[in-house]
């Protein structure tokens, strides 16, 4: 065989390897190709075809090249009936807590139904003809965004109406370790309604399989429950996300903080909505002794910031030189020991701080003048009995 001919033939081999292969259009550390569940509509699309689809998305769900999961999904002849939008709307704009509205796709035409309105839980009559609700939402792994509430809801949903769901599976930003107070039953709501710590270390799609597994909805109802698994990924290593989670997570740096300062949504400091800082920074007017100033202002996705107009003083943490894996207790602790208003209590509203934290044992210890290590020290056995549940649903590996 002359050159000119084998190089031909190893040019047909390449051809045809490159046509049986699926395209990678990223790689973990390893090198190894990486793919988000939504990249892999070899395994969900013919799972789709032929039936009617209630799709749970918001402007997360996106492909490699940024294509809108459901512009892909009627190029592709998929039957939508209905999109269902969780906090935040379907093109993600709505401040955190606002009232969602209810309406239709400007591009595709398909009714929206919002998730975050009049009812967080499908109706029986908005699933009405629905075959399978497909869910492709990126999460942060943290027990108070709302998205995995949302999953509860549908999944719920689904098995009282005898439909099926579909989870398309994305990274967890905080995945692979396991953190904070667990959640306590007279402390459950919507920013909390399952026995898991703050940070309990499943993929979205994990976490799924863990409601379903540990019977946690109404009734003990089970869903039928498929899970679109990532490609290559290992729960240790870090994927940034396609785009924001929600207005208020801009990049992987606010995402990172949001275990640690998501409490101060409970008090009267400032997590920086309103600024170019969401999540990065914290502060009150009532905190002077910190070093760092800030005045929130209406703005994308804070409308009516909280201490909308006010200088706030507190800590700039968006040059914080560690990426986080453990819940850091030192800046709640910090604010509340610098807090100074005879007026105003540090917590706005003791049963919303005690939501988030999922039991009422962290404000009283923050009162009561424990020590940061007392207070990690208090939540290990809850983590290890949470951790023996944890272990029954991760399917991917460190």
């Amino acid at each position: 065989m002359n050159l000119k001919s084998k190089n031909k033939d190893l040019f047909l081999i390449l051809l045809i390897y490159l046509a049986l292969s699926p395209l990678c259009f990223a790689q973990n550390v390893d090198g190894y190709c990486f793919k988000t569940g939504a990249d892999r509509p070899e395994l969900y699309i013919p799972l789709l075809k032929n039936k009617n689809i209630a799709v749970v998305t918001n402007p997360t769900g996106l492909l490699h090249d940024r294509t809108f999961l459901v512009d892909f999904l009627v190029k592709n002849s998929i039957v939508i009936r209905t999109i269902f939008a969780p906090e935040h709307g379907f093109r993600g704009e709505a401040d955190a807590g606002e009232h969602v509205s209810n309406g239709r796709d400007s591009k595709t035409g398909i009714p929206i139904v919002s998730l975050y309105g009049s009812n967080k839980k499908p109706t029986a009559q908005q699933l009405k003809g629905t075959d399978v609700i497909l869910f492709d939402i990126q999460d942060v792994g943290v027990r108070f965004y709302t998205y995995i509430s949302t999953l509860t809801y549908v999944m719920e949903a689904a098995a009282e109406n005898g439909i099926e769901v579909i989870v398309l599976d994305r990274p967890n930003p905080h995945d692979g370790y396991i953190d904070g107070p667990v959640l306590k039953d007279p402390w459950k709501s919507f920013v909390g309604m399952h026995p898991v710590p703050v940070v309990y270390g499943l993929t979205i799609g994990e976490y799924g399989k863990m409601v379903n597994g540990e019977k946690w909805l109404k009734n003990g109802v089970v869903a039928r429950y498929t899970l679109i698994p990532m490609l290559n990924y290992h729960k240790t290593q870090r994927h940034g996300v396609v785009e924001k989670p929600s207005p208020n997570l801009p990049n992987d740096k606010a995402i990172n903080l949001y275990p640690s300062l998501c409490f101060f949504e409970g008090t009267q400091v400032s997590v920086g909505r309103g600024t170019a800082l969401p999540f990065q920074i914290y502060g009150s007017p009532w905190t002077k002794g910190l070093p760092f100033q800030f005045t929130p202002k209406p703005a994308v996705g804070a409308k009516d910031p909280f201490l909308n107009g006010k200088r706030c003083y507190g800590e700039n943490l968006s040059a914080f030189p560690e990426e986080l894996s453990a819940i850091n207790l030192n800046w709640l602790w910090s604010a509340y020991h610098h807090y100074k208003n005879s007026k105003q209590d540090f917590f706005l509203s003791n049963l919303f701080f005690d939501k988030l934290a999922g039991n009422d044992e962290l404000r009283r210890q923050l009162i009561t003048g424990k020590s940061v290590e007392e207070v990690r020290a208090s939540w290990k056995k809850d983590l290890d009995v949470f951790q023996k549940i944890r272990e029954k649903y991760v399917i991917y590996e460190d």
